[in-house]
């Protein structure tokens, strides 16, 4: 890790040829916004948890995360649909593996989920 010290703080940073080790989760706000709902806060943990664990991963193919998430589902626009809490909630994940890159789409409960068109939702 090198530091830099902005205006007399000591802040410390990967180097740039480290970004590729983990993968990189946009819009984490989505699951804060979830959770934030009234009636919501139980799914913290487990959205949490989900977080910091597929932050951790370096997935380069489906199989990679079919080898991880066995209940995973799989659609076209390289959309990952992950089954949380034995499938209490569910995540859309638009996937960019060269990038290691995960953009959150969506987030609800299953009957929410099933309200949505999955493949389509921006």
């Amino acid at each position: 890790m090198r530091t830099i010290a902005p205006r007399g703080k000591k802040l410390a940073l990967p180097y740039r040829e480290h970004y590729d080790e983990w993968m990189r989760i946009i819009a984490k706000s989505r699951l804060r916004k979830y959770w934030g709902k009234s009636g919501n806060e139980k799914s913290q943990p487990c959205l949490n948890e989900w977080y910091h664990f597929c932050v951790k991963m370096k997935w380069a193919t489906p199989q990679d995360v079919k080898n991880t998430f066995r209940h995973a589902s799989f659609l076209g626009n390289n959309r990952v649909v992950f089954n949380v809490k034995g499938n209490d909630y569910r995540i859309v994940c638009a996937m960019d593996y060269p990038r290691q890159a995960m953009y959150i789409k969506f987030v609800g409960t299953h009957d929410e989920y099933n309200a949505i068109n999955a493949k389509e939702i921006k």
